[in-house]
């Protein structure tokens, strides 16, 4: 079929059908990720909203001194009451550490992996690391560049799209 001939409408509807087809894509890779992603991390006990908020916590930029629940919230894109949620059973099992930041009014916390906690996580890193591995199975390093640019480019649109307009 040539394109070039549709009409404008015809455009936009094509556009939109491909829009739907992604996005329930996405929706369907998502929902695979926590369905698999959960059973890769079970054999710890951790669910894959702990795995992420594990992971980001492990990072250098965070190790030593942790991050606020509002630079958590920002980097994982979670509601604070999903969020706390976690934090709290993630506490709870002796993973993870508030600590009140110094000089602060006693509002700001920090969180940050305990000795435990990166006991744990390096553990998990062998599941997780299977876990990747399978899962980009038959993609190129050079895709799998690609598929992250693009979805960070997504991210950003999504996020856009989700700001309040400005008169």
């Amino acid at each position: 079929m040539d394109h070039s001939a549709q009409s404008p409408r015809e455009d936009a509807q094509a556009r939109f059908d491909i829009a739907n087809r992604l996005f329930l894509r996405l929706y369907q890779a998502s929902n695979l990720m926590h369905k698999t992603g959960t059973r890769a991390v079970s054999d710890f006990g951790a669910t894959t909203q702990q795995w992420a908020v594990l992971g980001a916590l492990s990072r250098p930029a965070a190790r030593e001194g942790g991050m606020t629940v509002k630079e958590l919230i920002g980097f994982l894109m979670v509601s604070r009451q999903n969020l706390t949620a976690v934090l709290d059973r993630l506490e709870a099992s002796g993973l993870v550490e508030r600590l009140r930041t110094a000089g602060s009014d006693g509002r700001l916390r920090h969180v940050r992996l305990t000795a435990a906690g990166e006991q744990v996580w390096a553990a998990m890193l062998v599941n997780i690391r299977r876990y990747y591995a399978a899962a980009l199975n038959g993609f190129s390093t050079e895709e799998c560049v690609l598929l992250f640019r693009l979805l960070d480019r997504l991210r950003d649109s999504l996020d856009q799209a989700g700001a309040p307009e400005v008169a």
